[in-house]
Formats: C-alpha cells, sequence, structure tokens
C-alpha cells in the first residue's frame, strides 16, 4: 500500500508543471508570449485594482502581459542576474502595449531577469515578438459582449498569422472568459512547439469575451 502511495504521487507530481524561483538567469529554453485581452482582464482583476489600464477611453485590446522564459517543461522565475534593473522611464515605455508601466515592472522582476539580457533589451526583444503577431480585427470590431467557443479564438489567430502551427498556439480561461493567447517562440522570436505542460487549450464552448468600451 505505501508503495502505491508512493508510486502515485510520483505520477502527479510528473504531471504537474516544475516552477522554481531564483534560478541562474539565461537558463531556458524558449519564450512564452503572453497575450491578454485587456477587457477581459479589467472585469476580472483590472477594476477591483483601480488599474489605469481599464480607465475610460484608453480602449485596450490585446495587450502584451508578458514575455516568458520558459523550459520544455515548467519555467524558471525571480531569477539571479548581474543585469541592472529597469528605471521607471524605460517600464513606463512599454504601457502602450502593456496597459502600464507597473505591468512592466512586475513582468521583469519575475520573469525578465530569467532572459540574461539587459533591460533595454529584454524590454525590446517583448516589443518585437508582440508586434509581430497579427492580431485578428473581427474582436476589435465586436460591439456588445459575447460567449464564444476558446476554440473560435485560436482559430482567428491561425488565419491571421498564415504559418502559425496548432502547437505554437494555446488559449486560456480563467471563471468563465478567454484570459490569453500563448505563443511559444524561439529565442530569436519565431514560432515553435511549445512544451507538452504549455498545449493545454482551453475547451470552454461558452467563454465569455467583452467588448471594448
Amino acid at each position: 500500500m505505501h508503495r502505491l502511495a508512493v508510486q502515485t504521487l510520483l505520477m502527479l507530481s510528473l504531471a504537474l508543471p516544475l516552477r522554481a524561483e531564483g534560478e541562474q538567469a539565461g537558463d531556458f529554453e524558449y519564450y512564452l508570449l503572453a497575450l491578454s485581452w485587456s477587457p477581459n482582464w479589467c472585469a476580472l482583476e483590472g477594476e477591483a485594482r483601480r488599474s489605469d489600464q481599464c480607465a475610460p477611453g484608453r480602449r485596450f485590446g490585446w495587450v502584451l502581459h508578458g514575455l516568458w522564459p520558459q523550459g520544455e517543461r515548467g519555467y524558471p522565475s525571480y531569477c539571479r542576474t548581474r543585469a541592472r534593473e529597469p528605471s521607471r522611464g524605460q517600464t513606463g515605455a512599454m504601457a502602450d502595449i502593456m496597459g502600464t508601466g507597473g505591468s512592466a515592472w512586475y513582468q521583469w522582476k519575475k520573469h525578465g531577469r530569467c532572459s540574461g539580457l539587459e533591460p533595454d533589451a529584454y524590454f525590446g526583444q517583448a516589443r518585437r515578438a508582440f508586434e509581430a503577431v497579427a492580431k485578428p480585427e473581427v474582436f476589435r470590431e465586436l460591439d456588445r459582449d459575447v460567449r464564444l467557443p476558446a476554440r473560435v479564438v485560436e482559430e482567428a489567430f491561425l488565419e491571421a498569422n498564415p504559418g502559425l502551427r496548432r502547437d505554437e498556439v494555446t488559449v486560456t480561461c480563467k471563471q468563465g472568459y478567454i484570459q490569453e493567447v500563448r505563443l511559444c517562440l524561439t529565442k530569436d522570436l519565431e514560432p515553435r512547439r511549445c512544451g507538452n505542460d504549455v498545449l493545454r487549450d482551453c475547451n470552454l464552448g461558452d467563454a465569455r469575451f467583452e467588448a471594448i468600451d
């Protein structure tokens, strides 16, 4: 009985993504580019935080959540690095695609340090990766909140980005909302297959998707 319990725990641990903290910067396999639909993020979290990203008139659609160094299984975070910390000006300059400078600072602290790059280079990589992805216009044209299958969002990105394969992109949900579109990229920012722990598509058939105010 004891042996069976140990085997069961081992199998469960292997099924879960690995995550650690304080690893050496630069030790990763690929990037995960995470794009959030701002109206959904505001409905879930941002309005409660009184984030400037959700202020009237901002009209954000897809925003850059982050460019995350990733392993084939699991990911590093809060890495040890000799890179200097970014200035307020450097993080503030990312607000046009990340919503706020505060979001850019947090992403640097948790993920950017793990890239092994200096802040200018890391934020430059993040901006290039974000701008290289075509965002489907159909979502900006929505004039009302809708419910839709999560697979529709993935299909829209595949159609807008010819050459992108299904195993290079995934869609996540949170509390019934479409949360993010995540794309897997090489260190040179070329699409590549996602690790098995990342390829977990949301399968909701009636996910909430809010229109831009």
